[in-house]
């Protein structure tokens, strides 16, 4: 853990988001209401102009009235004295995407990162990448994740999460940053674990989702977010992290929310393809970006790297791949040899 503590922030806190899908706005959304002056950066102008001007934003998050923030594409703009950067863009662009604004970050900005998915080739999460890409110090870099659906933050319900960063003093300063009387931010050290526990669990929730679509009920749904669980923490203990977060918010927390909400991605896409859709028809139908499929090589990738073994995860990555018939996944999974709970 670095002891090291970031520069004090200016009143009011500068924050630029980049990333204006469903969970950046809502993000943006909740650092404007905990009193930070904010930018939010994307790609869609006339989204970012509706945000900028009316503040709301009718293609992610439609019927939400937005606190006072500003909207842009020019990310020049968004990231001039942002004390704080937040990274809410698909998990598989984000290495370019960051890599065109690298020297337009603040150089003692703290980066947070949004994003629930493992970097395909290279096996790296996303704080990983982010550190690469721009050259960042463990106290410089924060990661978000909980049981946070968007949808339900914009409307401002009762919401907990947790912000990680190897930096304690990085942690409680980004908690402080998104903390409102709807938003309880709890701080972890443990980055590798809440990390983890993001990523996966998208892949679990989207077998969760076919399993509903196959018209299976709460027994089957049970054991997958048991047995998913058992998953990530066997994953993340090979690779450091701490027992504790698995049980905690950013890992049952999240997983359960993530596998029974409909307002899940990773779960509706599930859902279609258990119905009979293909991959294809099922991406389409459910819209926006459901970070479980491609993440789920690279989880798998990682996971035989270090001899860990995720039955579910890679019997949806078969599945998807169009190796391994739905029909036939329930059945590989109870034909596996038979053992203790507790092993391994």
């Amino acid at each position: 853990m670095s002891a090291t503590s970031p520069v004090s922030l200016p009143d009011p806190t500068k924050v630029a988001v980049l990333g204006a899908g469903s969970m950046g706005t809502t993000f943006a959304m909740v650092l404007a209401d905990a009193g930070c002056d904010v930018t939010l950066w994307g790609r869609d102008a006339a989204v970012l102009d509706a945000v900028d001007q009316t503040h709301r934003n009718e293609k992610y998050l439609p019927g939400v009235q937005l606190p006072a923030m500003h909207g842009t594409t020019d990310p020049a703009v968004a990231l001039k004295g942002a004390s704080i950067v937040v990274v809410s863009v698909p998990s598989q662009v984000a290495r370019a995407t960051l890599s065109s604004m690298k020297d337009l970050v603040e150089p003692d900005a703290v980066v947070v990162s949004l994003m629930k998915g493992v970097e395909l080739g290279t096996d790296k999460r996303m704080s990983q990448v982010m550190a690469e890409v721009l050259d960042l110090p463990d106290e410089r870099v924060a990661v978000v994740s909980g049981p946070n659906l968007a949808p339900e933050i914009a409307e401002r319900q009762p919401t907990l999460t947790v912000v990680a960063s190897r930096s304690e003093a990085t942690a409680q300063l980004v908690a402080d940053a998104c903390s409102t009387a709807y938003f309880r931010p709890y701080t972890n050290i443990d980055v590798v674990g809440v990390e983890l526990c993001g990523a996966v669990k998208n892949i679990i929730a989207l077998a969760a989702g076919m399993a509903q679509g196959q018209g299976f009920g709460w027994n089957t749904l049970s054991a997958l977010i048991t047995r998913g669980l058992v998953e990530i923490t066997r994953l993340g203990l090979a690779l450091g992290a701490e027992p504790a977060t698995f049980s905690g918010l950013a890992g049952m927390g999240d997983l359960t929310a993530t596998c029974a909400s409909p307002l899940s991605r990773n779960h509706r896409l599930g859902k279609h393809i258990g119905e009979g859709l293909t991959l294809a028809e099922a991406i389409k139908v459910t819209g926006g970006t459901a970070e479980g499929v491609k993440s789920s090589e690279s989880v798998l990738e990682l996971a035989r790297a270090h001899d860990v073994e995720m039955p579910i995860t890679a019997g949806v990555v078969e599945v998807l791949a169009g190796k391994l018939p739905l029909a036939d996944l329930a059945a590989t999974l109870l034909a596996r040899p038979k053992k203790a709970e507790v092993a391994g």
